[in-house]
């Protein structure tokens, strides 16, 4: 029951914050709309994107495991090899180190890795967590998290759910700041939040 419940929270909270965004967009793009926004929507069958139906040949690429240098190549490759969607886990512990103290330099520069990823022609999927299962310390998870008192991880717990809704609201308004949905003319098409409880 409680793992249903955080399930419910999460996905309602993340819809919320991508309707939210998209519909900022909307407005505030409605008097200067961006020729290379794009409108994404589903249906029973589904996704539609500019009303067109798409497949999406997805693959992962993990862009703390690599280096900035190395990201134009490995994005090249998986676009020679079929791929028209990337999709990554966003590491909370590598973002948040310490707590309020924000890194989105080098390996963590998730703003570069998506532009690289349009600058390819292809979709973008982000992984929100906040847990993540990738053989990945912690889960994605910072480790000054479980000094939080009163806290469980991955439960319908308060402590847990405002931290979790705090890093996730500061990822997708940067991703808004930065232009980077689709609505606004960028790649990033879906989002998911955990899936692994």
């Amino acid at each position: 029951m409680r793992k249903h419940s955080l399930d419910r929270w999460l996905l309602t909270a993340i819809l919320m914050v991508l309707l939210s965004s998209s519909s900022f967009a909307a407005k505030n793009g409605a008097k200067k709309k961006k020729k290379n926004s794009k409108e994404v929507t589903y249906d029973g069958t589904s996704l539609i994107i500019d009303g067109k139906r798409e497949l999406l040949y997805s693959g992962s690429i993990h862009y703390p495991r690599s280096t900035p240098e190395m990201w134009p190549h490995i994005i090249k490759r998986a676009k020679q090899g079929g791929l028209n969607t990337i999709q990554t886990y966003v590491f909370w512990n590598v973002h948040e180190p310490e707590q309020g103290k924000f890194n989105f330099s080098g390996r963590a520069d998730l703003v570069k890795f998506i532009k690289l990823i349009q600058k390819n022609g292809l979709y973008v999927t982000l992984r929100l967590g906040p847990f993540i299962q990738a053989e990945w310390n912690h889960g994605g998870l910072p480790y000054w998290l479980r000094e939080v008192p009163g806290i469980f991880f991955r439960t319908d717990n308060k402590e847990f759910k405002e931290h979790t809704e705090r890093y996730v609201r500061m990822i997708l308004d940067k991703m808004k700041e930065e232009n980077l949905f689709a609505s606004q003319g960028g790649p990033i098409i879906l989002g998911q939040v955990t899936k692994h409880t």
